[in-house]
């Protein structure tokens, strides 16, 4: 009787199929809203384009096929990696705004003039997209109401002048609230020593955050199945769109290991080829979860009276 139990156990799964189902895969979590759902579709699209490159629970870099400035072929066999950044740029509105930055009004022409193509790819390299991705994700969800800029602090800042009626986004702690799909999770850098959020909210206060620089991803799963992790994907982490693994607690908000001590932040003289434990990805100043607010149901008309009463 085992046996035949087994054998019908064998005939379930497919042969070569793989025990675990990565989360862009998942249907939608039961109540989560259009927009969310929108904004999930379209940045796993994005992640899946990218070869699904993504940096594991431990803060390694577990898988990059592709990087910004490779003429590699993206998933589709028919996008080549860098003009596909090129297309971040232009489609999110974004270009004019760096139009001064070398070889930013390169990236407007179409491809194949070969200094055109060359000026292009460097602006590219130099500057910074990972706030342009956002910003096309939120274009091609159809999001209303972002604060669409090259930088991820103008959109912190929103979130947090406009209080409890901000739109889309407002500002909330990451080890308070739990992280949902659809919402970003910023940290932020080059800083001498972390802020975490009650430093953050007290720059925003005094206004002297206006130059702070920062990193937001965008959350696509919180805890599915249980696993107790939130899994992030941003544009321009290791030079590609990346999928990141972060650690919840067991009530669903991020956990305090994933924060870089007051006193060292990550990528200081501490991480070496002698003191590999120090080199995690992953532990930033996370000090900053934008939660997303669903637009109200749009009503449909009424129909027009037809009869007496």
């Amino acid at each position: 009787m085992a046996c035949r139990l087994l054998l019908c156990i064998a005939l379930l799964v497919p042969a070569g199929a793989d025990a675990a189902t990565e989360v862009c895969d998942l249907p939608p979590r039961y109540g989560t809203g259009a927009a969310a759902r929108a904004l999930v579709h379209a940045t796993c699209n994005e992640h899946r384009l990218w070869h699904r490159a993504f940096i594991d629970r431990e803060g390694r870099i577990a898988h990059l096929p592709l990087t910004e400035a490779e003429t590699g072929m993206l998933a589709d066999d028919g996008l080549v990696a860098w003009q596909r950044v090129a297309g971040y740029w232009r489609d999110s509105g974004l270009l004019p705004v760096v139009a001064a930055l070398p070889g930013a009004t390169s990236c407007q022409r179409p491809p194949g003039d070969r200094a055109g193509d060359n000026d292009c790819r460097a602006f590219l390299v130099d500057t910074p997209w990972s706030a342009a991705f956002i910003a096309w994700i939120m274009a091609r969800a159809g999001i209303p109401g972002f604060t669409r800029s090259p930088r991820h602090i103008d959109y912190i800042r929103a979130a947090h002048r406009d209080g409890a009626a901000a739109r889309p986004y407002r500002l909330a702690d990451p080890f308070q609230d739990r992280p949902a799909p659809g919402d970003l999770l910023c940290f932020l850098r080059g800083r001498s020593a972390a802020a975490g959020p009650a430093g953050l909210r007290e720059a925003l206060d005094s206004g002297g955050a206006e130059r702070w620089t920062s990193h937001c991803e965008i959350v696509v799963a919180a805890n599915p199945g249980g696993d107790r992790t939130l899994h992030l994907v941003g544009g321009n982490v290791a030079n590609a769109v990346v999928m990141r693994r972060l650690p919840l607690t067991r009530t669903g908000q991020l956990e305090p290991a994933a924060a870089s001590p007051t006193d060292a932040l990550p990528w200081t003289p501490s991480c070496s080829p002698a003191n590999e434990t120090a080199c995690d990805l992953n532990r930033q100043d996370w000090a900053a979860l934008l939660k997303l607010v669903e637009p109200p149901p749009v009503s449909p008309p009424m129909e027009p009276a037809t009869g007496t009463d």
